[in-house]
């Protein structure tokens, strides 16, 4: 049997191919034992090899054993991307526990939360005054009993701003916390089944959520890469592939598909703590990276710049984009100006990262998110009733079921019903199937706007927008609107030069580009747009801010079909 989209898998690549599971420290111990004294990770220019992260992680596994941090435990990460990360996260989890990630750019009641909620009564963290201001008022709310604390200068000093440690018995240095410690007779047995990581989803609605990925779910989402991957990799033969990293490590796009998929094939990471036009560039350019995956704000960037037309990508043998759906217009700008074919697939939290990809020999489908990966199933279901199945070409909710695929929510029995029909899980996302098997996103189930009884997408409509010239960045939300319930509002970041234009120029810009009633009604330009902690434009957090605005005035529009 053919899967949708099967027919355009890479050659020799197939549906059904075998995907392997095991365990995250295993997928470690069996790279150490390949690839030696090979660089893994180069930070602030230094290297660190594959059996020297190995050997720094089970001096922290055989700490976290000592303190009592096994089987049923939870270790909190609030590290940002330092070397610091890796050897904590797979410590942790080579000691039996389980990790629960926490983002440094969350506020304060979400990382409460997500402290309470995953049951981490111990915190790792960074001397970094961004950091350590923060975890300690978590120590002095009762909310953990014990904080370890990274220093960031063992890595080479760059001037980052770091913070003296209070005389609290309460809290360690992380140099203290392993002092001394040996490795057990034996490491505690671990199951793929077993659950890995919290990884809390963003809480577009309410507080967030830990998807509970196992170690199976984990390992499944490096080897359905994996398998994706090989004739690509076949084809520039036994090269050690340089990855970018500016991707956060705590935000799952960048822990499966750059830390865990590049220990597993031997490639080096270029660790950065921060995302800068110019540093990745320099990577690019002098150090000769060949693959760098990011998320649409920082190609956004880089598409920007303005001597890209001179700029060297020669290097680059894989430049990808997730975590958000790609400006359509900003793919193009790319392939044109530097001949850069960038495409964007899509995955989730729950689902470790992996859903849908591209590859060299499919057709030109401008906006596709592409095909299903080998051993995952998606299907669209109608959004009145997950259990009936859509036909090609219809919008509705897509679900997925895959290997890489959660088993629920932590704590929460009602969301982890709610979110599945049988093993199928609901994402949220609406969209539809092509004829070839190809998927489009149309929106986000929470994100659509009714207006006038009409469903109107505002990803539909930012595409549109992110056609004209002055537009840099765009976020299309619904606003109160007497007359139609809803109407779509434009908030424009634009060009440096650029000068604003009128809701009724950017009406008569976009009719024909979108149907009658998804014309804005508004518009507001704005010097910033709001962004999630992993640089992804927030619609929630504008939400957020706007919350407060009157209802708006808008005489009748005629709403009518696609013109």
């Amino acid at each position: 049997m053919t899967h949708p989209g099967e027919q355009f898998y890479p050659e020799g690549v197939h549906w059904d191919d075998e995907i392997i599971q095991g365990t995250v420290p295993g997928l470690l111990s069996e790279a150490a034992q390949k690839f030696g004294s090979r660089t893994v990770i180069e930070f602030r220019d230094r290297p660190i090899s594959y059996t020297g992260l190995e050997g720094m992680v089970e001096v922290a596994a055989s700490a976290f054993m000592r303190a009592g941090l096994g089987k049923g435990a939870s270790v909190a990460l609030f590290l940002g991307n330092t070397p610091d990360h890796p050897v904590n996260f797979f410590g942790a989890l080579k000691a039996g526990a389980r990790v629960a990630h926490l983002s440094p750019l969350d506020g304060e009641i979400a990382l409460s939360h997500k402290l309470s909620d995953s049951g981490s009564r111990v915190l790792v963290t960074s001397n970094l005054a961004a950091l350590l201001v923060t975890a300690l008022k978590f120590l002095e709310k009762g909310l953990i009993d014990r904080l370890i604390v990274c220093e960031d200068d063992h890595w080479g000093s760059v001037g980052t701003k770091q913070m003296p440690l209070p005389d609290d018995p309460a809290v360690i240095t992380f140099k203290k916390f392993v002092d001394g410690a040996t490795p057990p007779a034996q490491w505690p047995a671990l199951s793929p089944d077993d659950v890995a990581l919290l990884q809390y989803t963003g809480g577009t609605t309410g507080l967030p959520k830990g998807a509970m990925l196992s170690h199976g779910n984990l390992t499944s989402a490096v080897s359905i890469y994996d398998v994706w991957g090989k004739p690509g990799r076949a084809r520039r033969g036994d090269v050690i592939e340089r990855v970018i990293c500016v991707l956060p490590l705590f935000h799952i796009y960048a822990l499966t598909v750059v830390l865990l998929s590049s220990i597993r094939r031997g490639n080096l990471i270029s660790l950065h703590q921060r995302f800068d036009a110019e540093t990745v560039m320099r990577d690019i350019e002098v150090k000769r990276a060949t693959y760098f995956p990011g998320v649409p704000t920082m190609w956004i960037a880089i598409a920007a710049l303005p001597d890209l037309d001179k700029r060297d990508f020669s290097s680059l043998h894989v430049a990808g984009s997730g975590g958000a759906p790609l400006p359509v217009e900003v793919a193009k700008v790319l392939q044109q100006r530097v001949g850069m074919k960038l495409r964007s697939g899509w995955g989730m939290t729950e689902t470790c990262s992996p859903g849908t990809a591209h590859c060299d020999t499919e057709p030109e489908k401008p906006g596709s998110i592409g095909m299903m990966l080998p051993g995952i199933e998606l299907d669209v279901v109608a959004l009145d009733d997950p259990t009936k199945v859509l036909g090609v070409g219809e919008v509705g909710e897509i679900r997925i079921q895959g290997p890489n695929v959660t088993k629920g929510y932590w704590n929460k029995p009602k969301e982890t019903a709610e979110s599945f029909v049988g093993d199928r899980f609901l994402t949220g996302d609406i969209g539809y199937m092509d004829a070839d098997g190809f998927f489009f996103l149309v929106d986000r189930k929470k994100d659509m706007i009714i207006s006038g009884g009409f469903n109107v997408y505002p990803q539909m409509i930012e595409q549109a927008i992110y056609t004209h010239p002055s537009v840099h960045e765009v976020i299309v939300i619904g606003i109160p609107d007497d007359y139609r319930g809803e109407a779509a509002k434009a908030y424009i970041k634009l060009r440096e030069g650029a000068q604003p234009v009128s809701i009724d120029e950017l009406r008569a810009f976009l009719t024909g580009k979108v149907g009658k009633h998804e014309l804005p009604a508004a518009v507001e330009f704005v010097a910033e747009l709001p962004r999630t902690p992993v640089g992804k434009l927030s619609r929630y957090e504008l939400r957020n801010q706007t919350s407060s605005q009157p209802t708006l005035p808008t005489q009748p529009i005629a709403t009518g079909g696609r013109s």
